[in-house]
């Protein structure tokens, strides 16, 4: 069968993004041999897809590159591709992206940052929303601006331009960030998870965040979502894919970035966008469920996890008392013990009160003088440490009130040889089908290679007592989240009244507030003022110190030009800043 009746044969046209994700025939735009260069990668990561589709490599330099034709132009390809690979200066991606739509090429994943600098680079202004209106015209989707491309590991194809793990471990992630580098250092990780499919989604010029994690939901392999944003492109499209998430029971892990006034600018620096207000991010992980963590780490973490074949069983919220509502922890230091019992007071995270059967089956283990509790120290003068460690895990394990166990130790280099821990966390993970994790204090002094044996054998370690806690925080908390098989009830009078204003003259000021507090979304106090006395009335109803911002029409990121005045005292104070404001916006 040739690459063309493949591609265009008798049956249904595939809609664009499945076009590019399960790519049968792809160009590559810029291909070269030049060591080290994006076309030489481009050619060899793609080279490297087990699906092996068929492949055009163009470059009017060469007419050949390692032996294979190379040419000269899209146009003089044979037939239109699923997937064009633009590994081209940005000077050329509109022509090149044109020529790509004009030929009926169906996607395109555009490696460069389609910088628009026309003073340095001319014919750059206006790049970006350029080449968005050229592939929405054409039907196409498109990976990027600014981004690494992706990997389908389900179906095996490598569009990438830089150089990945390979074969990339095949698991249950599907990983979708804005962030190429966030994208290369999980793929690099070597952490207990592998991927269904993995997307650096750059810019989302014109295909959004939502739209690849719709498809990655359609694998039946996905069995946790990995959400990396800096700003909400499709909102709609957003909320459907994570109510689809909730009700498949499969875990949702965000991280964002701009919640601070200094991140919202480097988000707009970065890919010119604007950064999704913290509290929109919150009404979303709370309406459907989202596991929002705080840094790469916790996320990593919460991946690994989330990713392993074992579930903290399912409860209600008003279920019986007891049952499965925390974790249990093994040590072998007194005070790690209290440390992390402190952490997890701070983090909110409970252990489980386990039972009298439990207290008395530890005692039974443990060496005299240590105390049968939760979280457990069980390091005495015995010589059978690893006996009374699997027994202790095993015992904890089976309480009806502990959902997951975790051996807290530092999983050091033993120079002796010795093989105590490892032994006895996989023997305890023959004894239990809960989750058992190891989490460690210090990820540096982790021994990489029996770490990596865990996790081969499905047991998690976690790298950091903090980054790990919160991990298991979110398993707790994913047991307790019932499937919602629908949305909230739309209430009709809020969605007119909000509708209207925003058609009418739109919502600025502090009308803004009131639109976030009508749906649920916590907000500061705020009142809009259209002169001093007005402003200085409002600051007597809210109370000092109070913040005077501009809500000038056009101005979206109000810090940059001086618009917002924090840490006002006073009436004075409130006075001089409103006729600076004033005065110069």
């Amino acid at each position: 069968m040739t690459a063309a009746s493949r591609t265009t044969g008798a049956g249904p046209r595939r809609p664009a993004l499945l076009a590019m994700l399960e790519a049968r025939t792809v160009a590559l735009v810029g291909a070269s041999p030049r060591p080290g260069s994006l076309g030489e990668r481009m050619v060899a990561e793609v080279g490297r897809s087990p699906a092996a589709p068929s492949s055009y490599l163009v470059n009017p330099r060469y007419q050949q590159i390692t032996g294979r034709p190379c040419y000269p132009s899209l146009a003089d390809l044979p037939e239109p591709v699923d997937l064009v690979l633009l590994g081209v200066p940005d000077t050329a991606l509109a022509g090149q992206l044109s020529l790509a739509a004009a030929r009926g090429d169906r996607s395109a994943v555009i490696f460069g940052g389609a910088y628009e600098i026309p003073d340095v680079t001319p014919g750059t202004a206006g790049l970006r929303s350029q080449l968005a209106g050229t592939a929405r015209s054409a039907g196409m989707a498109v990976c990027g601006a600014g981004c690494m491309g992706f990997v389908n590991v389900c179906y095996g194809l490598r569009a990438i331009g830089y150089i990945e793990p390979d074969p990339l471990p095949a698991g249950p992630v599907a990983l979708i960030t804005a962030s190429g580098s966030v994208f290369s250092a999980l793929l690099r990780a070597r952490r207990g998870f592998g991927f269904t499919i993995a997307v650096s989604s750059g810019q989302e010029l014109v295909t959004s965040a939502a739209a690849y994690a719709r498809y990655a939901l359609s694998l039946p392999q996905t069995r946790v979502l990995g959400l990396v944003l800096e700003a909400i492109h499709d909102a709609g499209e957003l909320q459907q894919v994570l109510a689809a998430a909730c009700v498949a029971d499969i875990p949702v892990v965000l991280l964002t970035a701009g919640s601070s006034v200094t991140g919202r600018a480097m988000v707009a620096a970065h890919s010119g966008a604007l950064a999704g207000q913290d509290g929109g991010w919150q009404a979303l992980a709370a309406a459907y469920g989202v596991h929002r963590v705080s840094d790469l780490a916790e996320m990593a973490d919460t991946l690994e996890l989330f990713a392993t074949s074992r579930k903290a069983a399912r409860r209600e919220p008003d279920g019986p008392a007891g049952t499965g509502t925390g974790i249990a922890t093994v040590h072998d230091s007194g005070l790690e013990r209290a440390h992390i019992a402190d952490l997890a007071a701070e983090l909110g995270v409970p252990f489980a009160a386990i039972g009298d059967t439990t207290r008395q089956r530890l005692a039974a283990v443990l060496d005299p003088g240590l105390a049968a509790a939760n979280p457990l120290d069980m390091w005495g003068a015995s010589q059978d440490a690893q006996r009374q460690l699997t027994e202790s895990l095993a015992a904890l394990a089976e309480d009806p009130a502990v959902a997951a166990v975790a051996l807290a130790v530092d999983l050091v280099t033993e120079y002796d040889g010795d093989r105590s821990y490892p032994q006895a966390v996989l023997a305890a993970a023959e004894r239990t089908a809960k989750p058992l994790a190891v989490l460690s204090n210090i990820p540096a002094a982790v021994d990489p290679a029996v770490a990596a044996e865990l996790r081969s054998a499905g047991v998690p370690v976690l790298d950091g007592a903090r980054s790990g806690l919160k991990a298991l925080g979110h398993l707790l908390g994913h047991a307790v989240q019932p499937p919602r098989a629908h949305p909230p009830p739309v209430d009709a009078a809020r969605r007119d009244h909000w509708s209207q204003a925003l058609r009418a003259e739109g919502v600025t000021g502090a009308q803004v507030f009131d639109l976030l507090s009508a749906y649920g979304i916590a907000t500061t106090r705020a009142r809009q003022a259209s002169s001093c006395g007005s402003a200085l009335a409002a600051a007597r109803e809210l109370g000092y110190p109070v913040v005077l911002k501009t809500s000038q029409p056009g101005i979206a990121h109000k810090t940059e030009v001086g618009g917002v005045m924090l840490g006002i005292a006073d009436a004075a104070g409130l006075a001089a800043a409103y006729a600076d404001l004033a005065g110069r916006l």
